[in-house]
């Protein structure tokens, strides 16, 4: 190894440990790894700051700002009175019924949204207690299908980080936004397929009333407000709008980059949300972790480490292991690194390069390997750690072998139907 790679990857090292230690802000290791590849002269600034002006970083950027008027619209507040009727009527129908409405909700919300998934469990946790549909045989399958969007067209950030990592690895090939959103459409089938067989195996109990109580305020902050019927009309355009954009990529060229952020603008100029909302969102720390970490991962790969690193695991494969073999491994190394650690970015900008690369040395297609193990990132949970996976242990008071007889299979089935999508989509 050389001094340049020694130095990058203590950068790489010392930016994850910050990460995970939960005492700095969410996007300031990043910014801080940045700003000592400058002072160590691995990158001049322009490089260890590119990311910032990435075309997929701005893209993504635009887009949060158009989902967080989209938030203010009446879809959300639907969605849960649906899940209220669905629940008073009981039955395993109904309850096939309701992952399908959650799983619609999160086609809108986007997978992995915050606001999304405790909106959903404080909802569920003050539903009364109903023999008829347990809330035990909810917290479970409805918190985890917020992160599984049926009709998965709200990709952008899972695609933009796909796209980062393949153009920092020098892939150059593109990659189709509607062939990715497959793949996350088949990892979704995955999820509701196990959520369906798994239903006479969740437990039967009651939630404790202190439990409501300690969630009242987080279901009162979930509250829409009601805006005009035509800001309304005029959010769901913009939303369509740029989603489309961002699907004909290959026929817009660089337009494509900045269709989501005139969506946002728009709804600037209209109200919907105000300069300091949109400031926020287009400055979102996930928005700036994204940025930071393409400089960290340049300098990865300008150093000659992430090639190396994946001709080493190419030749320790061998040339005769199964691409599915190979895509399967990195994709349950990322999200075990990503469950355990909980740093879900942080888990694949360490994997990703090293996937790609050793894909590239193998002579199969990256756009496989990369699509798998980023989304694989944000699909592990089998462990109740950090976030939402530990908030469903908690609020549904669960035993952990009862949250593991339905969570670990969930895993297992999710990680090999994403790799199977991943596969057909890119062969």
């Amino acid at each position: 190894m050389t001094l340049q790679m020694i130095l990058a990857l203590g950068i790489l090292i010392l930016m994850i440990v910050m990460i995970m230690s939960d005492k700095f802000a969410f996007g300031a290791p990043p910014v801080f790894a940045c700003l000592l590849l400058v002072v160590t002269g691995l990158s001049t600034v322009q490089e260890a700051f590119a990311g910032f002006v990435n075309p997929s970083v701005i893209m993504v950027a635009g887009f949060m700002v158009v989902m967080a008027g989209l938030m203010k619209t009446s879809l959300i507040g639907k969605v849960q009175s649906s899940m209220l009727a669905l629940v008073n009527r009981g039955g395993y129908k109904s309850y096939a019924l309701l992952l399908v409405v959650v799983m619609l909700g999160a086609s809108l919300a986007g997978s992995g949204s915050t606001g999304y998934y405790v909106l959903i469990l404080s909802l569920i946790s003050t539903i009364p207690y109903n023999k008829k549909m347990p809330t035990s045989k909810l917290m479970m399958p409805l918190g985890f299908a917020t992160n599984h969007p049926l009709l998965p067209f709200n990709v952008a950030l899972f695609y933009g980080v796909t796209v980062s990592v393949l153009e920092t690895a020098g892939y150059t090939g593109g990659i189709s936004m509607t062939r990715f959103a497959v793949v996350n459409f088949i990892l979704s089938l995955g999820f509701l397929v196990w959520s369906l067989v798994a239903y006479r195996l969740l437990p039967d109990h009651p939630i404790r009333e202190e439990e409501v109580n300690a969630y009242d305020e987080a279901a009162a902050a979930a509250e829409i407000d009601v805006m005009p019927a035509w800001k309304e009309y005029c959010t769901i355009a913009a939303f369509i709008i740029g989603v489309v954009g961002m699907m004909l990529m290959n026929m817009l060229g660089n337009a494509a980059f900045v269709i989501p952020g005139l969506a946002g603008a728009f709804l600037l100029f209209i109200n919907v949300l105000d300069f300091r909302e949109v400031r926020d969102n287009m400055g979102a720390p996930v928005i700036i972790m994204m940025a930071g970490v393409i400089g960290v991962a340049d300098a990865l790969a300008n150093s000659g480490f992430t090639a190396m690193i994946g001709k080493e695991v190419a030749n320790a494969l061998g040339t005769g292991i199964s691409p599915f073999i190979l895509i399967l491994i990195f994709a349950l190394l990322t999200s075990t690194c990503a469950t355990f650690t909980g740093s879900n970015m942080g888990s694949v900008f360490i994997f990703a390069p090293i996937a790609i690369a050793t894909s590239l040395s193998l002579g199969i297609n990256p756009a496989a390997a990369a699509t798998a193990v980023v989304i694989s990132g944000w699909n592990g949970g089998y462990m109740p750690i950090d976030g939402m996976p530990a908030m469903i242990l908690g609020m549904g008071k669960y035993k952990l072998p009862q949250f593991w007889l339905y969570s670990v299979p969930m895993y297992l089935i999710r990680i090999v139907a994403l790799c199977v999508g991943a596969m057909v989509m890119f062969p």
